[in-house]
């Protein structure tokens, strides 16, 4: 299966901090590729150098056969790649509809389909479409969060803990959707929720202190106790 997204030996400073110190994996079409790790491993800064926002130091992000190194966020943004950040990243004080449009790069054909698609698997957006984003619950704004980045031509999504804080019933709507939209995209996903991470996940990666410690096929983690156990903190 073809490469989409190769990390390879990225470091990244946040001011003083040395943050991440060796953060190595792929993304291959058509799957969803899992970071895991502890809080504070460094996942989230991960999606974030892959985006531009906290660049790499040291290493390379490569996306299409294309070095996006050292490219701006909205470069990076117009290659492809769609962003839903931890805290979810709508306009609060818009409607359901204007951050939709808001969030569109192309105002065209394909991407009203594409929105009409999304709100197919998130129906709650349909019914609340002029109602501002701020009034929404927690697991409805995350659908809005994600219906944003699903609605531009994104070869590659980088999602990041879409089933943080949510009700058990709200993420299995999260992970039916997720499960649906790598039918047409790749996904990187970071998540906490391990349970989830294995029912979706194709492969994973496991980043401790800033590295990556192992990857490999998402069954064969399942499997492993000694992994989850070590840097998972379950078993």
């Amino acid at each position: 299966m073809t490469t989409l997204l190769k990390v390879e030996g990225v470091h990244t400073h946040i001011g003083q901090y040395h943050i991440l110190q060796g953060i190595n994996f792929e993304a291959k079409i058509g799957e969803v590729s899992v970071l895991l790790g502890r809080n504070g491993a460094g996942k989230t800064t991960t999606l974030k150098t892959i985006m531009g926002l906290t660049p790499a130091t040291k290493g390379r992000v490569i996306f299409n056969e294309q070095d996006i190194t050292r490219k701006a966020t909205y470069e990076i943004a117009n290659l492809g790649i769609g962003y839903v950040p931890e805290d979810q990243g709508i306009f609060g004080d818009l409607t359901v509809e204007e951050n939709m449009k808001v969030a569109m790069r192309v105002e065209n054909e394909a991407a009203f389909k594409r929105q009409e698609y999304v709100l197919e698997l998130f129906p709650d957006l349909k019914k609340f479409w002029k109602k501002d984003a701020g009034h929404l619950s927690g697991g409805q704004k995350q659908m809005l969060a994600m219906a944003r980045a699903f609605v531009n031509d994104s070869k590659l999504l980088l999602i990041d803990e879409p089933s943080k804080g949510l009700a058990p019933i709200v993420i299995e709507t999260v992970m039916e959707a997720i499960t649906e939209m790598k039918k047409s995209t790749t996904i990187v996903l970071v998540e906490q929720n391990f349970i989830m991470a294995s029912r979706i996940g194709n492969t994973y990666t496991l980043i401790d202190d800033g590295e990556t410690v192992h990857s490999g096929i998402m069954e064969d983690l399942i499997q492993n106790e000694e992994l989850k156990r070590k840097y998972l903190g379950i078993g």
